[in-house]
């Protein structure tokens, strides 16, 4: 293994913190909520369990993306977890424009906090807001889940590498 820079630093730039986070691989989550009337998404890589006891996970938001408000707000979200065929449902949400033609793809539901949930996430989680921490540009949102779906059976996810969506194996 080679290493092109082992030198200590007291602080990085911003630049080198973003070429370095762009190694780290995660899974693609549709972080999802409903706030008055309004269905609104998002798409997620800084998605984690946090306990078991009780089920619990975490989910930070940049607070200048036009929906953190109401993610923070509404009290509630679903977390989908985005199988590897998601691509389109990726591009559809992280474009900035027509918020309200986003929905219209894919088959929704919803389970005990109205949060829209996708049938055919590799799995859903619905979460009651429980604490919302500031941390400098983003707030990180820590929720209990009080339900799940796991539609059908396990498959592929879609994952997040190099600042691109990518598919696992082949």
């Amino acid at each position: 293994m080679s290493v092109t820079s082992l030198t200590r630093q007291e602080s990085i730039s911003l630049d080198e913190f973003r070429h370095g986070m762009r190694r780290l691989t995660a899974g693609v989550s549709l972080v999802t909520t409903e706030f008055q009337g309004e269905k609104l998404g998002l798409i997620a890589t800084s998605v984690s369990s946090l306990a078991a006891e009780p089920p619990s996970l975490l989910v930070c938001v940049n607070r200048s993306a036009t929906s953190h408000d109401a993610f923070v707000n509404a009290g509630h979200f679903a977390v989908n977890v985005l199988r590897e065929q998601h691509d389109d449902l990726c591009a559809q949400f992280s474009q900035s424009a027509r918020r309200a033609e986003r929905f219209q793809s894919g088959e929704w539901h919803k389970l005990n906090t109205g949060a829209p949930v996708l049938a055919d996430a590799l799995v859903s989680f619905d979460c009651q807001l429980e604490k919302v921490v500031e941390w400098n540009t983003h707030s990180v949102l820590l929720a209990r889940i009080v339900g799940i779906a796991l539609p059908g059976e396990a498959a592929e996810p879609m994952v997040y590498f190099n600042s691109g969506f990518h598919r696992l194996g082949n």
